[in-house]
């Protein structure tokens, strides 16, 4: 790409709490933990941070050897505004824009960031939000340098919800349910694996 690149964000520090003893980051897909396989797909594109809850979680250890930059998360417990807080925080001063990714999204591919991207190049001072094709409104969300200060003083479990209020938000169309299928629940997986 002839553009500066964001950063890439994934959030995986939360508890997975809804997977009823399960943790979806760990599910697997393409041959690895879904963890694994969204860190692959966003570095072959751009520098990627992983939030996670510690350095003995499996989540952690499932991560070695990839060339992620893991960034511990303690206050997990909290609600993605502490991933996000953390995340930000740890982004080197210079970085253009940050894309932000939840861990529990199968079908994003690095094509669809690239996508995201390249649709920000053209306005890298705006956020830009991936939509299904049918314009529902999803992931990854990029967010402008100017941005990044706000998202370190995030609180609660909201995440950027109000810093998407208040301001002009591009939406990005992505392929089919790309950009809306996260997958929370054991039922949830076992649709989306039995789906053709």
């Amino acid at each position: 790409m002839d553009h500066p690149l964001p950063a890439i964000l994934i959030l995986a520090a939360g508890a997975s709490s809804r997977m009823r003893g399960g943790d979806k980051q760990m599910e697997m897909v393409d041959g690895a933990p879904l963890i694994v396989t969204l860190a692959r797909r966003a570095l072959a594109l751009a520098p990627t941070y992983v939030t996670l809850p510690g350095p003995d979680h499996p989540r952690s250890r499932a991560l070695q050897g990839v060339n992620i930059a893991p960034i511990m998360v303690p206050d997990a417990a909290e609600g993605m505004g502490a991933s996000l807080r953390a995340g930000a925080a740890a982004l080197p001063d210079a970085t253009p824009g940050v894309m932000v990714l939840p861990s529990d999204m199968p079908e994003i591919t690095t094509q669809d960031l690239a996508d995201l991207a390249r649709a920000w190049a053209h306005n890298p001072d705006q956020i830009h939000r991936a939509t299904d094709q049918d314009g529902t409104p999803g992931h990854p969300v990029l967010f402008p340098a100017r941005l990044i200060p706000a998202l370190t003083t995030l609180t609660g479990d909201q995440g950027a919800r109000d810093l998407l209020k208040n301001e002009k938000v591009r939406q990005v169309p992505l392929p089919d349910h790309h950009a809306t299928t996260d997958l929370d629940t054991p039922e949830d997986w076992a649709r989306w694996r039995a789906a053709p």
